[in-house]
């Protein structure tokens, strides 16, 4: 299929699909083909014959045809995450977190950024209304810096090392109108000196493992971190780890991700 053209092959179970840049008009082609799959079902005999169809897609606007598959997307208890192009449905009890799909990992669809959003919503919660102050680490989209900004936190800190990150997450905490409280910023975890209320951190296990003693660095005493990006069968790595300094107190799995809340001792 690809030698006689087609840009792109998609493998089924029970067949494939071939797209090809010409006409139904082609007959050369549509032949060849025919004859192709024809002497493919002669080299069994048990063979079933094969059925060949063709038909035309339509033009469609795919620079914004995909929109269509990002809906607004409700997320523990409190918020409620939409693209720019949609408005949220209206609830009194739930703020609107708005994001749009971009470049930066981080809308609020994945498991581990949902796992996160509901974490953050519980512990925040543990404040009482009180301020507190708040570490993303690998802020992507930089939603969990604007969750923390909607749930009370009144300093948060987002870092990552990507620049497209960093601008895409300033320009998502200004669309949310928490950019007073967020400052974005590619510093390293590392050189940071001073510890939060609560620290995020939505990476790999294999990164967590790597920044363990940095991220116990920046958490306070008795205070809060969430972890997710977790392979299920990486879970206890992560948390042998963490355990001369942490106590876990809770944890979910969503298929193959899990979601850690500790604390520290």
């Amino acid at each position: 299929m690809i030698e006689r053209g087609a840009p792109g092959v998609v493998l089924k179970k029970h067949g494939l699909e071939a797209f090809f840049e010409t006409s139904l008009t082609g007959a050369a082609l549509r032949r060849d083909i025919g004859r192709f799959v024809a002497a493919i079902g002669r080299l069994s005999p048990r063979a079933r014959k094969t059925r060949l169809q063709w038909k035309v897609i339509k033009q469609e606007n795919w620079e914004h045809s995909w929109k269509r598959f990002i809906k607004p997307r409700r997320v523990g208890k409190m918020f409620w995450v939409t693209p720019p192009w949609l408005e949220a449905p209206k609830f009194r009890r739930r703020r609107v977190i708005t994001i749009e799909p971009g470049m930066a990992f981080g809308t609020g669809t994945h498991a581990t950024t949902r796992g996160c959003l509901e974490y953050l919503e519980a512990t925040a919660g543990r404040f009482a209304g009180e301020g507190f102050s708040a570490l993303d680490v690998g802020t992507g989209a930089g939603i969990l810096a604007i969750a923390l900004a909607l749930s009370g936190a009144t300093e948060i800190l987002a870092i990552d090392n990507d620049p497209v990150a960093i601008q895409v997450a300033r320009e998502n905490c200004a669309a949310n109108g928490v950019a007073q409280k967020v400052r974005v910023t590619g510093a390293r975890l590392a050189a940071i000196r001073r510890r939060f209320d609560i620290v995020v951190a939505n990476l790999t296990a294999e990164t967590i493992v790597a920044l363990a003693g940095d991220l116990e660095k920046k958490v306070g005493a008795k205070k809060f971190l969430v972890l997710s990006g977790i392979l299920h069968q990486k879970t206890d790595g992560v948390t042998r780890r963490l355990a001369g300094s942490f106590r876990v107190l809770e944890r979910k799995r969503s298929r193959e991700w899990v979601t850690l809340l500790l604390q520290r001792k």
